[in-house]
């Protein structure tokens, strides 16, 4: 079944006929002791909540979480959200699907953003480290995944094409700081940026949902972008070693502290830029989501744990002043949950 309605644009009342990801699926039981499922579905524009309420078990036999499944129901209004009444669903075999209707996506094409990388890239004045950054791009691999991959799994960036969508702005800012600051390598400072992060291309999955590999949470980006570094290095013969100890340290110390996962501290101009830049650019677009997220429901966000606070939404207009709702620094009584990473705890602290 082609996708032809996205979750944004389904309201009260609407039949709905069309194909979505199956991200949380669970039985419930109803007061009368009936069973039910209760499901969440996704797709590039959002979730929706959804329920079975009838032949809940031969409904349930036809697909499995992280499937995409065709789902024939009725749309209705449930405590002011919009939740779908399931009645049929089957599973989309996974080579008939396109992920990018399915999960988040950046506004930008990643054919665009690739091209504005390799621009880039191009324009670099050290001849080592263009060389490298070509040999690294132009393995087929890591070009396609680099791409495609979100930066994190929740906190900043978490779209289809958030990894390169992060690098193009860290770049865009660097250059500014390398321009303002005495001493900066602005090569060396464009390369930090881009390959940061590059072993998230293996430490994330993307497929169907946003989790961890094997490989992630057992080595971690930090290890396997350095690995992956080293080893194109040492392919180019004449690559200087004192400039790939400079990169590599940019990798190490990109997270800025040892508690929050860098295995170094930044110790050069270049590594300090990359981390302030990294951490500034992760906090802006996490912010910048959630005004987004909850647009129209006053000038406050909900309490956000992950950033100890709540965020104002308002903009603003001469001879107002701030609402006293909202605003206060307090935390709900039940604490904050624990981050899946140190890559997450560290970005709001």
């Amino acid at each position: 079944m082609a996708k032809n309605v996205y979750a944004k644009d389904i309201k009260e009342g609407d039949r709905v006929e069309t194909s979505f990801l199956v991200i949380k699926k669970e039985t419930g039981m109803s007061k009368t002791g009936k069973a039910y499922l209760n499901l969440k579905l996704r797709d590039s524009t959002g979730d929706l909540e959804a329920r079975v309420w009838d032949n809940a078990e031969a409904v349930g036999e036809c697909f499995s979480k992280d499937d995409v499944v065709a789902i024939k129901g009725s749309a209705i209004s449930y405590q002011g959200k919009i939740q779908v009444n399931v009645s049929e669903a089957r599973t989309i075999l996974a080579e008939k699907c396109d992920v990018r209707d399915y999960l988040p996506c950046s506004k930008r094409t990643p054919e665009a953003m690739m091209t504005e990388l390799d621009s880039i890239i191009s324009d670099m004045g050290d001849r080592h480290l263009k060389r490298l950054m070509k040999d690294i791009f132009s393995d087929a691999e890591v070009r396609g995944r680099f791409m495609t991959a979100p930066a994190a799994k929740t906190m900043h960036h978490p779209y289809l094409g958030g990894l390169i969508e992060h690098v193009l702005s860290l770049c865009a800012i660097g250059r500014f700081v390398a321009s303002h600051y005495e001493g900066i390598n602005k090569d060396l400072l464009l390369s930090g940026a881009i390959l940061h992060d590059i072993g998230k291309i293996y430490e994330l999955s993307y497929a169907r949902t946003f989790d961890y590999t094997d490989e992630g949470r057992l080595l971690g980006h930090i290890t396997i972008g350095v690995e992956l570094v080293d080893s194109k290095i040492n392919a180019i013969a004449d690559f200087p070693r004192r400039l790939g100890v400079l990169l590599k340290h940019m990798l190490l110390s990109h997270h800025g502290h040892l508690e929050f996962g860098s295995p170094k501290r930044p110790k050069t101009l270049e590594a300090m830029a990359l981390y302030f830049l990294d951490d500034f650019d992760a906090k802006m677009n996490s912010m910048q989501s959630l005004i987004k997220s909850e647009a129209g429901t006053g000038d406050w966000t909900d309490y956000q744990r992950a950033l100890e606070r709540y965020i104002y939404k308002g903009s603003y207009v001469s001879g107002e002043s701030l609402s006293a709702t909202g605003g206060e620094e307090k935390k709900p009584e039940s604490g904050p949950s624990e981050a899946d990473e140190k890559d997450n705890l560290r970005l709001f602290k």
